[in-house]
């Protein structure tokens, strides 16, 4: 699956709107100086008057062009300030003249005065409907558009070598709604263009290890991809129910940097550790536990059902028949996982992840590293799966992290005793805002994809190495855009000797609302 936006099992945290504070000084205001030409005034109106507030930031903003109802508006404000010292005896701190100029001023906008009256009326008549037929206290629609400009070399074999220069898109809209402060539902939406299986397909480099973090094979078609809905069952207990879209990282924390497919790493297999992909699940429910300050404990369960399926085996076409009588607690494919987090510091985090898997046909499914790792071998029957995940995030200084994981995962048939040990890791070096610019980051990442080590009663496994070297560099140019250049090199792919090596680069541009 391709997840957009990464679900991670923490609350969001409420959304609170900047105040207007109120400030009794021309000092406390940064951009007021004495050199300006309306500094008399705003200090009259300030320490005089007590009419003016400033930004949450400090500031006056005072270039900035204001309509006339602003005008009114503010000064109704001072109106009710005046009016209020007035009745309170202070009447020192007006002069005749100053009330003849208020007078004057009240006469002048009078129209939008009384105008302002009646859609502050109006609003408080809204307000209160809201208030007695709510639908939810928060309501958000956010998207982002990924367009990837890409080509590849290398090739032939694996593949036939035919790497044109490839113009790809995915787009994602989600709406996000709570109902209690406390809960959240999310219902999203993708679509895509590319073709089958990218530069994996067999006419470009036919492999898992040529597949870009961003592909989606939709042809253009609009799916849902996402319908989750969580909720806190107490402040520190989040449960999750996911009926579309659903991966083990929806709730286990995949504990990387580079999971994001708009801002994360170039390559699927760099993203994060493949032993959290076993399965290629499509619905499953969870929960994280908040145990103390320094731990954490996460859990989930999920199945491929096939009724509402977004999976990359079903967008590659390869999808189980799963027949009528299976269902979400007897699929053909499902996995459940355990995860502990651990954080000593705000540097470090570490996690270690136990997963239980079935699949009837004896398959990974993780689409990142060999096709014998990810078949087994081929063993082609029933299987229970046992893997084991680790990851590390340590953060050595303010802009560097260090990250690193692994993965262990053995594969026992049901029928026959067959029985293969797949493995991968990766470590990674990440620099945040290198050259001062706020949401910069460089990375460096190197790894192993999984990679079939051997086994019992198997038709073949993997007899070398295939190294994934991978570097991007994210430009953002803005709180919406981001510009990533980035290349990954794979050796031997596929972990076959006589393979040729393969590159994929890209220029990925990300579009955020």
């Amino acid at each position: 699956m391709f997840p957009l936006f990464l679900t991670v099992p923490s609350m969001p945290p409420e959304i609170e709107e900047p105040a207007i504070e109120q400030v009794t000084s021309v000092s406390q205001i940064s951009d007021v100086r004495p050199t300006d030409w309306a500094f008399t005034a705003i200090q009259s109106l300030v320490e005089r008057y007590g009419c003016i507030a400033g930004y949450p930031d400090k500031t006056f903003k005072g270039n900035r062009s204001m309509s006339r109802y602003e005008f009114a508006a503010g000064l109704q404000a001072c109106l009710d300030t005046v009016q209020s010292k007035i009745q309170d005896n202070t009447t020192s701190i007006a002069k005749q003249s100053d009330l003849e100029t208020l007078k004057k001023l009240t006469t002048e906008f009078a129209p939008e005065l009384s105008i302002l009256s009646g859609r502050i009326d109006r609003l408080e008549a809204k307000a209160q409907t809201l208030e007695s037929n709510p639908f939810s206290t928060t309501v958000k629609l956010s998207g982002q558009t990924i367009v990837g400009l890409s080509t590849a070399a290398g090739g032939n074999p694996p593949g036939l070598g035919q790497t044109n220069l490839n113009l790809t898109y995915m787009t994602q809209l989600q709406l996000s709604a709570s109902f209690t402060g406390r809960d959240i539902l999310r219902i999203g939406v993708i679509t895509g263009n590319t073709d089958r299986e990218g530069f994996g397909n067999p006419e470009s480099l036919n492999t898992f290890m040529a597949y870009q973090s961003f592909q989606a094979a939709l042809n253009n078609q609009l799916r849902l991809n996402t319908l989750e809905y969580r909720f806190a069952a107490t402040p520190k207990f989040v449960i999750a129910v996911q009926p579309v879209g659903f991966s083990l990282t929806s709730v286990l924390s995949p504990n990387s940097s580079y999971t994001s497919a708009g801002e994360g790493a170039v390559s699927r297999f760099a993203a994060f550790n493949p032993m959290l992909r076993i399965g290629d699940l499509d619905a499953g429910v969870g929960f994280d536990w908040l145990i103390s300050k320094h731990w954490r404990l996460q859990a989930a369960y999920g199945a491929r059902t096939c009724e509402s399926t977004f999976t990359l085996a079903a967008l590659r076409g390869t999808l189980t028949d799963c027949g009528v009588s299976h269902g979400f607690f007897n699929a053909d494919h499902s996995a459940w996982g355990v995860q502990l987090l651990n954080k000593p510091n705000n540097n470090i985090s570490i996690g270690l992840a136990y997963i239980n898997a079935y699949s009837s046909d004896g398959q990974l499914d993780t689409f990142t590293g060999s096709n014998n790792a990810d078949i087994s071998g081929g063993f082609n029957e029933s299987a229970n799966i046992h893997a084991l995940s680790g990851t590390l995030r340590w953060r050595i200084m303010p802009q560097v992290t260090l990250g690193a994981w692994g993965g262990l995962a053995v594969a026992l048939s049901r029928d026959s005793g067959a029985a293969t040990i797949a493995s991968t890791f990766l470590f990674s070096l990440g620099v945040d805002d290198p050259f001062g610019r706020k949401g910069d980051q460089f990375a460096i990442l190197a790894g192993m994809p999984p990679r079939l080590n051997g086994g019992l009663l198997i038709e073949q496994f993997d007899q070398v190495f295939s190294w994934h070297l991978e570097t991007f560099y994210r430009f953002r140019i803005n709180d919406r855009i981001s510009i990533t250049p980035g290349i990954f090199y794979v050796t031997n792919p596929g972990h076959i000797s006589s393979n040729s090596n393969l590159f994929v680069s890209t220029i990925r541009t990300t579009f955020s609302f």
